[in-house]
């Protein structure tokens, strides 16, 4: 494993930019490519550190994935590579989801890209089938955890709720606690690492943001600015969809009912069967469903609408990772927080190999479907082929296919 020195902010942007174009199927699927490139291939990143970050991830509000990520980046390079490679990884998402915008508009629905869709489908199940095998092999090494993993399986597979992911995520942490916290004699004086805290660094910041709001809204208010349209439309895109994602937990499906209130019968941005499309466009593109967002402001403000939709559902979740990863940062050596993880770590696993599961059951139950997922899977497991050919690959064989 490499220092963090060694970790440029220009490899943690291409790799999460390849890694965001390749990441087809929701946030399994996003965390699966990323433990194949940073974890077995790069060796960034110890597989702890990545199911870490998935266990606080899961708990947060925002797009679970976006958030693993950025977990990821502010242990590697701070602050800024945590933004970077958050941006990063919702780059190519993005672009897509405009483009698909711009033909959407044109042209209407396109049959080519749900035949796509419907070949990456079992591919991703194979992906992330085998990434948990693969964990567990190394995660899961006594009996307590063997059952805290199939607990957690079972769990999620039948309750289909957030509530679920916290019960699970609790539980297991609770669980650690009581079978392996051993505190020795010097402990209590390891559990928190003490770092002087950089209060005038902060109050600088805050009074920069300060100044910086108070001045773009005097702007606005001499120039009548808007008196436009623009201004009053995004305002309301922006307040919208980042008081949405502070309320998401438990993954991008969950807030699809509540955003069809708003935007369907709230505001009357989209009618139903726009929004659909909305979230068809998020779930055929890579990256988290959410990127539906990014549709939901193109339809309604353009490019810029676009941007600014994209920027209020996955900022305001992102800096309360940030938050969380630094005070988890500075008690990393705790032996609690060491004995709370490793009941967690199994549990994730559990959450992984139900993933697997759950996103087969999307696929179409025919014979292509078995033939690509039994494909990708030997691929993967006995010639180690790389995720960033078959997934693509995949989805052009759904083309031919379906």
């Amino acid at each position: 494993m490499h220092s963090d020195r060694e970790i440029s902010l220009k490899y943690l942007f291409f790799t999460f930019l390849k890694i965001g174009a390749i990441s087809w199927g929701g946030f399994m699927a996003l965390v699966a490519v990323v433990q194949k490139q940073l974890v077995d291939k790069d060796k960034i990143i110890r597989e702890e550190l990545l199911l870490d970050g998935l266990s606080l991830a899961s708990v947060l509000p925002g797009a679970v994935a976006i958030n693993v990520i950025t977990y990821i980046g502010y242990h590697l390079r701070g602050v800024k590579g945590a933004l970077v490679s958050m941006f990063a990884t919702i780059i190519p998402g993005f672009l897509m989801i405009v483009g698909l915008g711009i033909i959407y508009s044109t042209y209407g629905e396109l049959p080519v890209f749900t035949k796509f869709f419907m070949g990456i489908l079992p591919a991703i199940s194979a992906v992330i089938l085998s990434i948990a095998f693969s964990m567990a092999q190394k995660q899961v090494k006594d009996f307590k955890q063997i059952m805290m993993c199939l607990i957690a399986a079972i769990c999620l597979l039948t309750i289909h709720s957030f509530f679920a992911t916290l019960l699970v995520i609790v539980s297991s942490a609770f669980a650690g606690y009581l079978f392996y916290y051993r505190p020795g004699p010097e402990a209590e004086k390891r559990e928190i690492k003490r770092t002087p805290f950089n209060y005038r660094k902060y109050l600088l910041i805050t009074v920069i943001l300060i100044v910086t709001v108070t001045l773009i809204a005097f702007a606005i208010t001499l120039f009548r600015i808007d008196t436009l349209g623009w201004y009053k439309i995004n305002r309301t895109i922006f307040l919208t969809f980042s008081g949405m994602s502070l309320t998401l937990f438990g993954g991008g499906y969950v807030i699809i009912p509540a955003m069809h209130q708003v935007i369907v019968e709230g505001f009357h941005w989209l009618t139903t069967k726009e929004f659909a499309d909305a979230i068809a466009m998020g779930q055929i593109t890579p990256g988290p469903v959410i990127l539906s967002a990014t549709f939901i402001g193109y339809r309604v403000a353009g490019y810029l609408g676009a941007c600014v939709a994209t920027l209020a559902i996955f900022l305001p979740p992102g800096f309360v990772m940030i938050l969380l990863t630094g005070f988890l940062k500075k008690i990393q050596d705790s032996t609690l927080l060491a004995a709370i993880f490793k009941g967690m770590r199994p549990a994730i696993i559990g959450m992984i190999f139900s993933a697997a599961f759950t996103v087969s059951k999307e696929a179409e139950l025919v014979w292509p479907s078995a033939v690509i997922f039994l494909t990708v899977l030997t691929l993967i497991v006995k010639f180690k082929v790389d995720v960033v050919y078959l997934i693509p690959l995949a989805g052009i064989a759904g083309i031919f296919f379906f």
